[in-house]
């Protein structure tokens, strides 16, 4: 169980206890304070989330490090010294095949360091994380007019145990005392389903689409009390892959127009990214729009149209991926019949894609998905939650009892290189588990040591 059960640690715990989506794309940070609704906090610019960038650039001013909006805005003029996307690195080894694809698409040198003010440095996800976390204390600070330490930090359901230490550990760097880890669809579901009727048993389902992560959980809501049934995910799959389909496509178009190979040029790259982007926003909305960039490369201005039609197209494959999770994760949630779900919660920026919502009223029988919460704000919103649940203030923002599940299946390694589960993923947690006999290798064998191992 996670939430109300009270570790040691949280009896003398008061005050605000701050909430905070760390976002691949998007970090937002919000609060519940004694008496109040939960509020999420807007930044220095005003804006209610903040871009996941830091940036290293001579022209900071006096201040060689840029985090947030500033750090975004001159990212194509500073392609190397703009780190981004970090959330997909953070907790992984170097080796990881899934990193090593990830290096194709950075601009930014990964492997061992970073240029600062024409220096080479080093910086690890942690620290690049840190240093978001740390802006969005400073920005919680400055609108409560104090210092803030205790903090819920959310991660993607489907992140194992290693991602999830290394975002701790971020937390820690930043100066925060990280209370609690909660699967970001969890806090989503907090968000949609603390001010629904709590006499009202609800089965739902969140799927989350973000920038750089897809989750998909189905929870039973009654009484305050939220019962993941079952997760599943994709740490490599969100808004961000979206993106890089169409940046793939215009570098082809490019290639066969002009003879000219952008990949190659990493300011050019840069600005046809941050153009692909917007137009896919404004896809959401429009039919049709212009990816435009002046001086592209080599004093060529680029101009060509993007329908909604094709945007879809070239990212099929990407969209009926998630729909293969939403499916699995019924299944394993024991969910037989669809009409069982009273409610699709959709979190995650990516969200407002029309085609994804297309697709889930198709999966759903017609069912509407709810519009009911602000995508962008949600996890941050259940992450506020979850710490006023925490503290001894008790502000008024809803009783809340979770029961989560452990993602991933857990066991320990027999010869061969192969893994014996133990627990088996979506298996309620707090659990107790045991498996028959295990025996030595050889004979007289006194001792044996035990992996413990975390997968699928």
């Amino acid at each position: 169980m996670v939430g109300k059960r009270k570790a040691p640690e949280d009896a003398e715990i008061s005050g605000e206890v701050i909430g905070i989506d760390l976002g691949t794309t998007f970090s937002c940070v919000a609060v519940a304070r004694k008496g109040r609704a939960v509020e999420i906090i807007a930044n220095d610019q005003g804006n209610r989330t903040t871009p996941s960038y830091v940036a290293f650039s001579p022209a900071a001013a006096g201040s060689e490090r840029l985090i947030g909006e500033a750090a975004k805005n001159q990212a194509t003029l500073n392609p190397r010294g703009t780190i981004f996307d970090v959330k997909r690195l953070i907790g992984k080894k170097f080796d990881d095949p899934e990193v090593q694809r990830d290096l194709k698409y950075l601009p930014y040198p990964v492997v061992e360091r970073v240029e600062v003010n024409g220096e080479m440095k080093t910086f690890t996800p942690e620290e690049i994380s840190a240093m978001v976390l740390g802006r969005m204390k400073e920005t919680a600070e400055l609108y409560l007019g104090k210092q803030v330490t205790n903090a819920v930090v959310t991660v993607p359901a489907y992140f194992n145990d290693s991602q999830r230490r290394a975002t701790k550990d971020a937390g820690v760097i930043a100066g925060l005392n990280v209370l609690r880890i909660i699967n970001e669809p969890t806090a989503g579901a907090l968000a949609y389903g603390v001010n629904q009727d709590p006499n009202t048993k609800r089965n739902i389902v969140v799927y989350d689409l973000g920038g750089g992560t897809f989750d998909v959980s189905v929870l039973e809501i009654e009484d305050g009390i939220f019962q993941v049934l079952a997760t599943g995910g994709d740490t490599h799959l969100g808004g961000g892959d979206f993106d890089q389909r169409v940046v793939d496509y215009f570098i082809d178009v490019i290639k066969k127009r002009y003879d000219k190979d952008v990949s190659e040029e990493p300011k050019a790259l840069g600005k046809l990214r941050r153009e692909c982007e917007r137009a896919k926003r404004v896809l959401s909305s429009q039919m049709q729009t212009r990816v435009e960039v002046d001086s592209l490369i080599q004093g060529i201005d680029f101009s060509e149209p993007l329908t909604r039609a094709k945007f879809e197209e070239l990212n099929s494959d990407l969209f009926e991926r998630t729909m293969e999770v939403v499916n699995s994760t019924l299944k394993d949630a024991k969910v037989e019949n669809k009409e069982q779900i009273d409610e699709i919660v959709l979190v995650g920026g990516s969200t407002r894609i029309p085609k994804v919502r297309e697709m889930l009223k198709k999966m759903f029988d017609g069912k509407e998905p709810s519009r009911g919460i602000n995508p962008d704000e949600a996890v941050a919103y259940g992450a506020a939650i979850l710490g006023a649940n925490l503290t001894t203030d008790r502000p008024g923002v809803g009783r809340a009892i979770l029961f989560d599940v452990t993602p991933l299946s857990l066991g320990i390694g027999t010869l061969g290189d192969l893994m014996s589960v133990v627990v088996p993923r979506n298996t309620p947690i707090p659990t107790k588990k045991s498996r028959g006999r295990y025996v030595t290798i050889s004979d007289q064998q006194t001792s044996q040591a035990l992996h413990r191992l975390q997968g699928t």
